[in-house]
């Protein structure tokens, strides 16, 4: 019966995939103060103050996530020119902020680049590692170097768990098997580690969505918050919150579309991971 030596590897990865989900729910939830915890003798900055579209846009998607917002934001001011093909040109060459300036020093003196190097280089410049460490510091941010043990991170094997067990049992009813034993039943048996992968990423859902491979659960309930507060505010500031938590995929312009379109084609030729 060959069908059940595909079964064990089904039933393995489902189980170590949503294993690891529960010990990293566990690892959150044991980290987070709670909403109305008090800072720990001045290790941790106190934040009672809303986070700003760059906190946020770094919390859903890290520093590439803080230099869209950016581009974003000083294209629909008319400083900054998007075009379809995926170049930058500068319109304003003045900065109203860190964030920006490395943006227009990104682009370089010519004043115009393509958008994936700038993109690339803005997110490693210093401004945006002075958002991460400030979110560090307030514990709304995971540090660096523990990005891979997030509840995101277990999310994602869990979700590829699923997808191997689905191609397992497709491979299993597609294998010959004894006459006394019907394919339903087969299917029935790698419907059970399905089952509980896919109620594993239903919990998860309902109980820790959002979830960001950069906020930490503090972090999280925040953008929860901005998130359902920028619903129904209808101007450009929850346009450009909507782009800090979704990404690019919120932006509604044809040509900003297509301008970020082609550098999502660019990057992820290259190799780049896009979160």
């Amino acid at each position: 019966m060959f069908w059940v030596l595909l079964l064990l590897p089904a039933w393995a990865v489902a189980g170590a995939a949503c294993t690891r989900l529960c010990l990293a729910a566990v690892r959150a939830a044991a980290a987070d103060p709670g909403p109305a915890a008090a800072t720990d003798g001045g290790e941790r900055d106190p934040r009672p103050a809303p986070l700003t579209l760059y906190e946020a846009a770094f919390l859903s998607g890290g520093p590439r996530r803080v230099a869209d917002v950016t581009l974003v934001s000083m294209a629909r001011q008319r400083r900054l020119l998007l075009a379809h093909t995926g170049w930058a040109t500068v319109v304003d060459p003045r900065g109203r902020d860190d964030v920006e300036r490395s943006v227009i020093g990104a682009i370089g003196p010519e004043g115009q680049s393509p958008i994936a190097p700038v993109r690339t280089a803005a997110a490693t410049a210093d401004a945006v590692r002075g958002i991460a460490d400030r979110l560090v510091r307030a514990g709304l941010a995971v540090p660096d170097g523990h990005t891979g043990t997030t509840i995101a991170d277990a999310v994602r094997r869990v979700r590829l768990a699923a997808l191997a067990v689905v191609g397992l049992g497709a491979a299993a009813l597609a294998l010959p098997v004894p006459p006394d034993v019907p394919r339903h039943l087969v299917a029935l048996w790698f419907a059970l580690p399905l089952v509980l992968a896919l109620s594993c990423l239903a919990i998860a859902r309902f109980e820790v969505h959002p979830y960001s491979r950069w906020a930490s659960p503090a972090g999280q309930r925040l953008l929860g918050a901005l998130h359902r507060g920028a619903e129904g505010a209808g101007d450009d500031r929850a346009y450009l919150t909507s782009v800090a938590v979704r990404g690019v995929h919120a932006v509604g312009e044809p040509d900003l579309r297509a301008a970020f379109a082609h550098r999502e084609h660019g990057s992820r030729s290259g190799g780049e991971r896009e979160y």
